[in-house]
Order: C-alpha cells, then sequence, then structure tokens
C-alpha cells in the first residue's frame, strides 16, 4: 500500500475482513512511527507498508539508495498471530526503520541503536519471533551433491544454476573448487 508524498499522513482503509488486521497492523506502525518523532523531534520517512512476505521471515525494512522506505510484513503470520503479531513485529520493524534514519546504514541490524527504538516502544528486545511456522509454506528447493578434497556438499538449485553459469564456490575448510558429483 504506498503511502502518498509527504506532507499528510494519511488513514489508510483496507476493505476486506482478512483486511482489518492488516488496518490494524498499519494503524500500529503509524502509532510507533510518531511516538518516535516526538521523542526524536524528527519526522520519519516510510514511503509504503506491504504484506507480502512469505516464508519464516515475520517482517523486514528497507531503505533503498532513493530514500525510499519499506516495511513488509508476512500476512500469513499476522493471521496467524493476530494481536500478538502486532504487539511485536510492528514495532521490531519500526525500530529498524527509526535506527536507520537516526544512526545511518552502518549500524548493527539490532545493535545498541536498534535496542534502544525498541526500549523507547517498550517492546521486547530479542531479536527472532518464536511464532509457530510448521504450517508456513516455504519454497523446498533441490539439492545437488557436490565434493572437493575433504568432504561432500551439497548446493540448493540457485547455487547449483550459478556453478552452470561459470560461478565458483570454494570449500571452507580446504579451499578447493566444488566439484558436482554428477561430472565425475
Amino acid at each position: 500500500m504506498k503511502i502518498p508524498g509527504a506532507g499528510s499522513r494519511p488513514t489508510l482503509m483496507v476493505l476486506s475482513d482478512r483486511g482489518m488486521l492488516q488496518q490494524r497492523t498499519i494503524d500500529c506502525t503509524w502509532q510507533y512511527l510518531r511516538q518516535a518523532e516526538s521523542f526524536y523531534h524528527r519526522r520519519f520517512e516510510l514511503s509504503e507498508v506491504r504484506f507480502d512476505v512469505r516464508g519464516k521471515t515475520a517482517g523486514y525494512f528497507k531503505q533503498l539508495a532513493n530514500g525510499y522506505t519499506l516495511i513488509n510484513f508476512n500476512h500469513a503470520l499476522l493471521q496467524a498471530n493476530g494481536q500478538s503479531f502486532i504487539t511485536r513485529t510492528v514495532p521490531h520493524e519500526v525500530a529498524h526503520l527509526v535506527a536507520h534514519q537516526v544512526h545511518g546504514s552502518a549500524i548493527r541490524p539490532h545493535g545498541k541503536e536498534w535496542k534502544a527504538v525498541m526500549q523507547l516502544f517498550n517492546a521486547d528486545t530479542s531479536r527472532c519471533h518464536e511464532y509457530d511456522v510448521s504450517k508456513v509454506n516455504t519454497r523446498q528447493y533441490k539439492r545437488f551433491k557436490y565434493h572437493c578434497d575433504c568432504q561432500t556438499h551439497y548446493l540448493t538449485s540457485i547455487r547449483h544454476n550459478r556453478v552452470l553459469s561459470g560461478q565458483d564456490y570454494l570449500c571452507r575448510k580446504c579451499h578447493q573448487p566444488l566439484v558436482s558429483s554428477l561430472s565425475r
């Protein structure tokens, strides 16, 4: 959901039953941003809030070089965990945005700057969620057998295709190139 240009903070309305949790998530995101703005006496820029993260990741913050900022949440985990997701994940991602915009991109993702913002929000500073992800669909990658001088390695199809395109991977132990077991 794109957020119109600077100047006004819109109230976005999501018009479906499943969108009620999304609307509460968006509202909560803006509440944390207003709290940070009041504390830091400055404006924080957020260009878009989305709900299309897949897999086991609850959400992420991203700022592009052109200044475009995005917070993206996992809709499936939001639906499964409701208010717990909003209470835990929203401040986590907003704290990334605030810490990044106050301290720059050289900070550690879950370092002291991020933790200070989480404490401002009175939120849990642990970095990983504990949501049940057993029913979450995740992509299953085919594994390809490779070897070096000291052991056998299993590469995902992504890395296997990179090898086919000419990229080399080295063993971390013996520092020899990995060779496909199919090419023996």
